[in-house]
């Protein structure tokens, strides 16, 4: 089994797609490796492929202003990774081919953490983690539970910026996450 720095180096020399050709940094994750709290988003934008960090762009901003709010913070209280650990061109959603080469990392980020709650954000990441036929308007804000992992859909940050009418969902979402990451900890 790796440790998450002998996995970040293993996957930082990753060429099992094409999307290796054209990145500037592989965004591998980051924040508390032993927590019960871990969001997981489609790939990398260009902010997070030219600083190698996932969600610093204006949607991670948004992101991290609103759990914030509800007393989340990625230095103490989560872990936050993608699908894709590298930048599609043009923020395009990535291929199946893309995601499927990355999977495994993310299931042994996942067991190296060991969450308790799994936050998708977004379409692709419901795709590849709660139903390959996963629509997030229908199944956002709803708990599943699997091999001992609540997991929740929302939409994606990114989606909030094309439409403010998404706030509001994502907020009540979140403060779902809020009251099961407190229920865990039993607070």
């Amino acid at each position: 089994m790796y440790t998450m720095e002998e996995l970040e180096r293993y996957v930082r020399q990753c060429r099992k797609c094409k999307l290796c050709e054209k990145r500037t940094n592989v965004v591998f994750g980051e924040g508390v490796i032993d927590t019960p709290l871990m969001f997981v988003g489609e790939a990398p934008g260009a902010d997070e492929d030219r600083l190698g960090r996932p969600f610093v762009g204006k949607a991670g901003q948004l992101l991290d202003k609103a759990l914030n709010a509800l007393n989340f913070d990625r230095r103490k209280n989560f872990y936050i990774a993608n699908i894709c650990k590298c930048r599609p061109e043009n923020n395009r959603t990535p291929t199946e081919e893309e995601a499927e080469a990355c999977l495994p990392y993310l299931r042994r980020q996942v067991l190296i953490i060991k969450p308790r709650i799994i936050v998708c954000l977004g379409a692709t990441a419901a795709k590849y983690i709660i139903d390959r036929d996963a629509r997030i308007t229908q199944i956002r804000g709803q708990w599943f539970e699997r091999k001992g992992y609540y997991i929740i859909a929302t939409f994606h940050p990114a989606a909030l910026l094309r439409d403010e009418s998404k706030k509001r969902l994502m907020w009540n979402d979140l403060k779902m996450v809020r009251a099961k990451y407190d229920e865990i900890l039993g607070k």
